[in-house]
């Protein structure tokens, strides 16, 4: 009896045994992840949550927007140095990313395409950046544009996540689609799209960047301005009657349709009818929501607004007659959040406004000029002296600057020094009056 008691307990002790064997098994198959660590790995395997770090998508490999399509999100890859192993078969490892990636929300990944420059500019910016504290910041292969090949199913639910003009959250499908599609040339996807016809290009692009600020008064830059090979401007551009202190060409406007209408209501009697309209005015939009993209398929097509806000709305009031959609393009979304999270992250970022926080309108356009031209002049953006000229250079009264939470203007104005300081950009400041 007591003999076969024993076996009873022995053979229960190795039962036990096995058990706590097969659980420790298990558990070391598995990796050890806390409470975050499983949010995050649940939220990705919804394609939710982006991990830290910078994305390249092929786009060449990528099938045509479709909602109907559900095709789960594919992992992506990292620019910058990217190692192939053999013996994987040429497997792509991707690299940490370059600059900040923190916090989580900020969404510092985006889409890199390969670059290839239009010039060999030895003194050109892209040359010269590496040699300055902006290196680290500055991604080559960024798309400044957004067009037809980046409509695809991946895409859309990734930038789903990003509201405003950092993404396509709110954005239906649809309207999108539609949109994107009719932008298919390749004047649609590069900013400077008409350099190689040029008869007089040189070796380098030399660009002017316009502002609106009150320090281009009787400043008599205008020829100086004419003089570069592209000359950018924004919102309420009046030319008519400023020629000599601003210029009289315009290739570059740029401009959201929220900010285009209210240019041409509140800059009316200061003699702003509507964009800039010549051959070679090119019309770039930062879109907010989706009236831009309503109003850019519309401009494209020759037909009125479709619906929304500006439902009606003729187009060729705005951009001409002649607008033809190889004078179309608008800003890719993580051309502008990679603005923010980069060169301009203002603690407005960490509040409850980082969703309507972006760069102004202005800066946008300088930006993209300095990751566009080989030499970038700036004219009429805010110096530390800024306090003693009016808002515009048009203002028949003296206005001082407003500051709202959208923007983070004295950022902005340090950015400016910064870049000038560093020999990136060339900033016009009055005489007398030293950068920072």
């Amino acid at each position: 009896m007591v003999m076969k008691r024993k076996l009873v307990l022995l053979a229960f002790v190795f039962s036990c045994l096995m058990c706590i064997y097969v659980l420790c098994l298990n558990l070391e198959s598995r990796p050890s992840i806390g409470p975050l660590g499983r949010f995050y790995h649940f939220a990705w395997s919804l394609g939710d949550v982006e991990t830290p770090g910078v994305t390249v998508v092929n786009h060449q490999t990528e099938k045509p927007l479709n909602s109907a399509e559900q095709k789960p999100e594919e992992p992506t890859e990292t620019p910058r140095k990217v190692s192939k192993s053999r013996s994987e078969g040429g497997t792509v490892h991707p690299t940490k990313a370059r600059g900040p990636t923190e916090p989580p929300f900020v969404g510092d990944r985006y889409t890199i395409e390969d670059f290839i420059p239009q010039t060999n500019c030895p003194e050109g910016i892209r040359n010269q950046i590496e040699k300055t504290e902006f290196a680290a910041r500055f991604l080559a292969g960024i798309p400044i544009l957004q067009w037809a090949k980046h409509a695809t199913p991946e895409q859309y639910r990734r930038l789903s996540q990003y509201p405003g003009t950092h993404g396509w959250a709110g954005i239906d499908n649809t309207t999108l689609w539609e949109t994107l599609q009719v932008l298919k040339t390749s004047a649609n996807r590069q900013m400077l799209d008409d350099w190689e016809s040029r008869s007089n290009k040189s070796s380098c692009i030399r660009c002017a960047v316009v502002g609106n600020g009150g320090i281009l008064k009787d400043s008599k830059k205008g020829k100086e301005i004419d003089a570069h090979d592209y000359v950018f401007r924004t919102n309420g551009a009046i030319i008519k009657g400023f020629e000599e202190d601003v210029g009289s060409r315009t290739t570059h406007y740029t401009f959201s349709t929220n900010t285009l209408m209210n240019s041409m209501r509140s800059y009316a009697n200061a003699g702003y009818k509507g964009p800039p309209v010549s051959k070679e005015t090119r019309y770039v939009f930062l879109p907010d929501h989706d009236r831009d993209y309503l109003l850019m398929k519309a401009a494209a097509t020759h037909t009125p607004v479709q619906k929304g806000r500006d439902q009606g709305a003729n187009p060729m009031k705005y951009f001409g007659e002649d607008v033809t959609v190889e004078k179309l393009k608008m800003y890719h979304p993580d051309f502008v959040r990679y603005l923010r999270n980069r060169f301009l992250r203002s603690k407005n970022v960490y509040t409850k406004y980082r969703d309507i926080y972006r760069s102004s309108t202005g800066a946008t356009m300088l930006l993209a000029a300095l990751h566009s031209c080989d030499q970038v002049s700036a004219y009429g953006f805010m110096t530390p002296d800024f306090s003693s000229y009016s808002d515009h250079y048009y203002d028949s009264k003296f206005h001082k600057v407003g500051f709202y939470v959208n923007h983070d203007l004295r950022m902005e104005l340090s950015l400016w020094q910064q870049l000038h300081q560093a020999g990136l950009i060339h900033l016009y400041m009055r005489q007398g009056h030293a950068a920072l």
